[in-house]
């Protein structure tokens, strides 16, 4: 007889093959979803409006626009925003002004000085803090909207509380902005 010297017999017997545990790695998964979050919570933080509040006067009958409650109209500066940059302001009333009217530009040595000088004239005349200028903001047709930002901007940082924008022009300031 003839001995078997060949594996052949073991072709019954399956060799078993060895399990491999499947490890998954978050570390990547768990990077971008915090990524994810952050990028969610900044957009969502510069997505909210950014808002000034307005403090406007009460509403009378006194006057055409309504604006002059205690009668006082030396309280009352009046600007008239055109093209080009420029602004016009006159206190009081245009046919009756305390000053001539003035052509002013927007920044530091423009609008802010004269709106902090005349502010300060106010106060010191009427006695009370709360008795400060009240300001009529006309913006022309010809006018920007950053310029109205930019007088607005203006206005919170002389801290005059008491405005309004108006768009109502009448036949003198019309005559004042088509003459300037």
């Amino acid at each position: 007889m003839i001995e078997n010297s060949n594996s052949f017999g073991n072709l019954n017997k399956k060799p078993r093959s060895k399990k491999i545990k499947n490890k998954i790695d978050l570390s990547a998964m768990v990077s971008v979803s915090f990524l994810l979050i952050v990028f969610f919570m900044v957009t969502i933080e510069l997505a909210k409006p950014r808002i000034m509040s307005l403090g406007l006067p009460e509403r009378c009958n006194d006057g055409p626009t309504g604006i002059s409650c205690s009668g006082d109209s030396r309280r009352v500066i009046t600007l008239l925003l055109d093209d080009n940059d420029k602004i016009i302001s006159y206190i009081g009333k245009l046919t009756y002004p305390e000053k001539l009217p003035k052509i002013l530009n927007y920044g530091n040595k423009g609008i802010r000085n004269e709106l902090i000088n005349l502010n300060k004239h106010i106060v010191e005349a009427s006695g009370s803090k709360e008795k400060g200028a009240i300001v009529i903001i006309k913006p022309s047709k010809k006018s920007t909207y950053g310029n109205l930002v930019a007088v607005l901007d203006e206005m919170n940082i002389t801290n005059i509380s008491t405005y309004a924008i108006i768009n109502d022009f009448s036949a003198e300031e019309r005559n004042l902005l088509a003459y300037n």
